[in-house]
């Protein structure tokens, strides 16, 4: 068909979130009539990626979550990250940050895990992310009470680009502090300090370019 990587263009450019090869197949048979294989879209795809490649696009499309989507290329995310913390409407707070780095490097992971780890209460922090749609209840524990267990959402992948949870930065070891499951711990409304999403990855980008020589898990 004439024109069917302009068409597969148009709509990864359209969509607000990765599109799959089935709903490519899906609009373009409604669209035309016409019945297209996994390989000619495959094909069209490869070819846009091609062009794209090029020095003279900022943008690449990339395969993210079994899908496609358009994304800035990484010499310009530190212009792009400038533009998103200067129109960043919804923050999330330090603790919260902190309680959806556990989540994404330990899932599926309790309440209480995360607590012993950060040594905080974590009731409001995982309000938060369930609101934002960042974090969803994967289940309930097999141990005493059977509690809740928690991981990052698509939602989560798709943000940060993330084909698999295995794309995460390596992260250095988490430490648990001294206090025993039960004690009380001070309620963790009392950090005032906000961080956008943004500022996270920035954080991380700095953490890979700088060397690691901390022994990991």
């Amino acid at each position: 068909m004439e024109h069917l990587a302009q068409n597969i263009e148009s709509l990864i450019f359209t969509a607000e979130t990765p599109i799959s090869l089935k709903e490519i197949r899906n609009c373009l048979t409604e669209a035309f009539g016409l019945k297209f294989s996994k390989e000619e879209i495959l094909q069209a795809i490869g070819q846009l990626q091609e062009r794209y490649a090029q020095d003279d696009f900022a943008i690449e499309i990339v395969e993210i979550a079994d899908g496609y989507q358009f994304m800035t290329k990484g010499s310009f995310h530190q212009t792009v990250g400038i533009y998103l913390k200067q129109t960043m409407r919804r923050r999330l707070s330090r603790a919260a940050l902190e309680t959806l780095s556990i989540i994404a490097y330990k899932q599926p992971v309790t309440k209480v895990e995360m607590e012993r780890i950060r040594g905080v209460s974590c009731d409001y922090s995982i309000q938060k992310l369930l609101e934002k749609e960042l974090v969803s209840i994967m289940g309930r524990s097999e141990g005493p009470g059977r509690p809740l267990l928690y991981g990052t959402s698509q939602k989560f992948m798709d943000y940060f680009g993330l084909k698999n949870i295995d794309d995460l930065p390596r992260p250095k070891d988490f430490k648990e502090p001294e206090q025993q499951i039960g004690e009380a711990a001070p309620i963790e409304e009392n950090i005032p300090e906000e961080i956008s999403i943004e500022d996270v990855e920035a954080i991380e980008k700095e953490k890979q370019d700088q060397p690691d020589n901390e022994d990991l898990d």
